[in-house]
């Protein structure tokens, strides 16, 4: 099948690799984004990044 779309293998597997990750990043920040909805609360990874961010000297005002 793939030969037919001119694509090889080792073309395919990537492809296939990328996809993968990159619908395992969309599924995880629109979990995320349904619990902030749901529950009006911040994860933990949310408050880690913020606070990364302020002792960095960049927080949530400057952007």
């Amino acid at each position: 099948m793939w030969n037919e779309l001119g694509i090889s293998g080792g073309t395919a597997i990537l492809i296939l690799i990328a996809l993968y990750y990159v619908i395992k990043w969309a599924v995880k920040n629109g979990i995320k984004e349904a619990y902030r909805a749901i529950t009006g609360e911040k994860t933990n990874e949310d408050l880690q990044n913020e606070k990364e961010l302020e002792e960095l000297g960049s927080g949530p005002e400057d952007q």
